[in-house]
């Protein structure tokens, strides 16, 4: 498919719009655990891998794989995995790489379970440097003979920091380790991430790529450009002789197969009719969240932080990386935890709930909530405090929105 093609007609009618058996425009929801073969012949060479084919939906299901070649598609990749849930990606995706005794880089400002699964990775030997920034001087700095992944988010979750990817994809390659990055807010509407020097991107299907707040899942993308050095990420090892498509197989026939964390077929079904109005809702969801942000901007004693007001300082990146959108998720200082609380609870329209990328508006206070456990400086690293409310914005009409959350900041002062 030409690059040419629009992005919601990709969505539509690309490679991953296939033709099904029976002609369904849609793909077969494969609801069963195991696939039937007329010969034990057929059936060995499927779980030897020597022929293509179904066994068991822990280790492949036609709806997840119509479901991995479409957000594989959107996002330039040779080849995708989905897994249960985000976390799920995230973890399947370093523990390819590492094994105990090997180190990995990650930025300090991200979503509170990313963080909490790193100290997890240390009960097995997997060691995390965290980095206010992954610029080219930080990198190079901590990386050491362990390291093995640099890991961060192209727009963090809630700090809104945008990641450089040019520079930050050199600093790694230079130092012979791939770029792994979860792009999850940015979403393939808003960003490549493949394209702009990563090597691995993943999402959590649950938010954007989904939309409905129906499915959990998540999904790795694998540029299938990056040189694996099996004497450093031997972690790979046994999947040498794939050369570049190592950490693909890898992670298909080894940690999705083994640990068990695959995505279920009616999952994969929901995300993938969730995602084929994913450029609509994008669109959508920005407009409503910059007209948000300009006019909580305006109000006395709330601070905004959104891309694409002019003093954020990570400004430069909405037309550097971001194609002129800021994305769907703005954060405000309140002034105390008490007036977060009284504004949260005045709203009419967003809901009270812990998601992202819905359709509906979302809004949380992630200090008493997402980093309950996180300790303050590893708090306040992720840009969070004791006021700071976190907006999703969802597809509501945009003067509605306005208007809720202004009548509940100012209603905030009268108690």
């Amino acid at each position: 498919m030409e690059d040419k093609i629009g992005f919601c007609t990709k969505l539509l009618h690309g490679s991953g719009a296939q033709r099904y058996a029976q002609r369904e425009i849609l793909p077969p929801i494969s609801q069963v655990t195991a696939f039937s073969y007329e010969s034990m012949e057929e059936l060995e060479k499927v779980f030897a891998h020597k022929s293509m084919g179904y066994a068991y939906s822990r280790i492949g299901n036609p709806t997840l794989s119509a479901f991995e070649q479409k957000i594989c598609e959107l996002e330039g990749g040779m080849g995708a995995v989905s897994c249960s849930s985000g976390m799920s990606a995230i973890s399947s995706a370093l523990l390819a790489i590492c094994e105990s005794g090997d180190e990995i880089i990650a930025g300090s400002g991200l979503y509170g379970g990313s963080i909490d699964l790193f100290h997890d990775l240390e009960k097995l030997g997997i060691h995390t440097r965290f980095a206010d920034r992954l610029d080219r001087e930080t990198i190079g700095s901590l990386v050491t003979e362990r390291t093995r992944a640099v890991f961060g988010e192209l727009i963090s979750n809630p700090s809104l920091t945008v990641l450089d990817l040019e520079e930050a994809s050199e600093a790694a390659h230079e130092a012979g380790i791939p770029l792994l990055v979860d792009s999850t807010t940015a979403t393939p509407y808003l960003a490549n991430p493949l394209r702009m020097g990563a090597d691995i991107v993943i999402h959590s299907t649950s938010k954007y790529i989904n939309g409905g707040g129906n499915a959990i899942g998540g999904i790795i993308i694998d540029s299938g450009h990056f040189p694996w050095n099996f004497e450093k990420h031997t972690a790979l090892s046994e999947f040498r002789k794939y050369g570049r498509m190592a950490f693909l197989l890898r992670l298909r026939a080894d940690l999705w197969e083994n640990l068990g964390g695959c995505m279920a077929p009616m999952n994969a079904f929901l995300s993938f009719i969730g995602a084929d109005t994913l450029g609509l809702r994008m669109e959508r969801i920005c407009e409503n969240a910059d007209a948000l942000a300009r006019a909580l901007n305006e109000e006395e004693g709330i601070t905004v932080s959104y891309l694409t007001l002019p003093d954020h300082p990570c400004h430069a990146y909405v037309e550097k990386q971001l194609r002129g959108y800021g994305g769907g998720i703005l954060t405000f200082r309140a002034g105390s935890k008490e007036r977060a609380f009284r504004i949260i609870n005045h709203l009419k329209y967003a809901l009270i709930a812990s998601n992202i990328g819905d359709l509906r508006t979302l809004v949380i206070h992630p200090a008493s909530t997402l980093y309950v456990h996180s300790g303050k400086e590893g708090t306040e690293a992720a840009g969070v405090f004791e006021d700071t409310v976190r907006v999703s914005v969802g597809i509501e009409d945009k003067e509605d929105l306005v208007a809720d959350f202004i009548n509940a900041v100012r209603a905030s002062r009268e108690e």
